[in-house]
């Protein structure tokens, strides 16, 4: 089944998991740690996405990654130059899908926020990605995840979200050695 389909067919907990495993994966463009948005992932396994709960814990992810300073370098040349522009037009697009995220999380909210943060997702791993024509194995291996974690949920429901917090972490970990040896490569 295509990415497209899945967020269709998504129920309200796959939907928010789905986007927020594309934002926890470009969590390192924020700037943030890897724990900040695991309340989120807590308060999914609570009970849904429903409730104050997920206001609350949203709230205080948003606090803390509007604090978080991202500690680019943009280093010098026209080559370090066209890296941090490719990285802060990611970034940019990273804030945004934190500030979509809804609030009140229904499934009529939840939707486009899902499809959104899946589209900016894709487009960051595209930005970061070494590929200089098509997509490249960075943004093949996002698409994957994405597929997985609506998987997951679709399948097994609320006990979904561990192994789909698992594909997000590894994603993760993969773009932040993407941003790490891109900062290297500008120093």
């Amino acid at each position: 089944m295509s990415l497209v389909d899945l967020i269709a067919q998504a129920d309200e907990r796959g939907l928010a998991a789905s986007g927020l495993a594309c934002l926890d994966r470009c969590v390192p463009l924020l700037g943030g740690d890897d724990e900040v948005l695991r309340p989120l992932w807590s308060s999914l396994a609570d009970g849904g996405a429903g409730g104050g709960a997920w206001a609350e814990r949203l709230a205080e992810a948003r606090a803390e990654l509007d604090s978080a300073d991202p500690g680019s370098d943009p280093g010098s040349g026209p080559e370090a130059g066209a890296a941090a522009g490719d990285e802060d037009q990611a970034a940019v697009l990273a804030r945004r899908m934190l500030a979509a995220a809804p609030d009140d999380p229904c499934t009529s909210a939840l939707r486009p926020w899902a499809d959104a943060c899946s589209a900016a997702a894709l487009q960051i791993h595209r930005l970061l990605d070494v590929a200089a024509d098509g997509d490249g194995p960075l943004v093949a291996a996002e698409l994957r995840r994405q597929v997985a974690v609506l998987e997951l949920l679709a399948g097994r429901g609320a006990g979904g979200l561990r192994p789909a917090l698992e594909v997000s972490t590894e994603g993760r970990r993969v773009l932040r050695a993407v941003v790490s040896r891109r900062a290297r490569g500008r120093s």
